[in-house]
C-alpha cells in the first residue's frame, strides 16, 4: 500500500478555485492509478475523478466535468485536483485514493488519505 496525505482544502466563495494536492509516500506511486472522491455530510462517498499511471487516461464524474482537472507528477509522487467555478454543492471532505487501475468504483481503491475539507459559500 501507499500512504497518502491530502492538502489544499479550505473555504472559498462560489465561483472560486482551489487546488488539492495528495502526496504519496513509498516507491510504488508511479505504478498506481489515483482517484479523488468526496463525501458530503449525510451522504455516501462519491467518485470525483481518476487518472491512470501515466496521466494519459482520465475519468470525471458528470457533476465536475469541465470544472475540475485531475493531474499527477510522478517525479513528485503527487496527484492534484484543480477545482474551478466551485459551487456550494461541491462542499465535502475530499479524499485521494490509490488503485491498480483507473476506475470509478470505490471498492477498487485500497489506499486512502485522511481527507481535506472543502467548503464553498454561496
Amino acid at each position: 500500500q501507499v500512504q497518502l496525505v491530502e492538502s489544499g482544502g479550505g473555504l472559498v466563495q462560489a465561483g472560486g478555485s482551489l487546488r488539492l494536492s495528495c502526496a504519496a509516500s513509498g516507491r510504488t506511486f508511479s505504478n498506481r492509478a489515483m482517484g479523488w472522491f468526496r463525501q458530503a455530510p449525510g451522504k455516501e462517498r462519491a467518485f470525483v475523478a481518476a487518472i491512470g499511471r501515466t496521466g494519459a487516461t482520465k475519468f470525471y464524474a458528470d457533476s465536475v466535468k469541465g470544472r475540475f482537472t485531475i493531474s499527477r507528477d510522478n517525479a513528485k509522487d503527487t496527484v492534484y485536483l484543480q477545482m474551478n467555478n466551485l459551487k456550494p454543492d461541491d462542499t465535502a471532505v475530499y479524499f485521494c485514493a490509490a488503485s491498480r487501475g483507473p476506475t470509478l468504483q470505490l471498492r477498487d481503491y485500497d489506499s486512502w488519505g485522511q481527507g481535506t475539507q472543502v467548503t464553498v459559500s454561496s
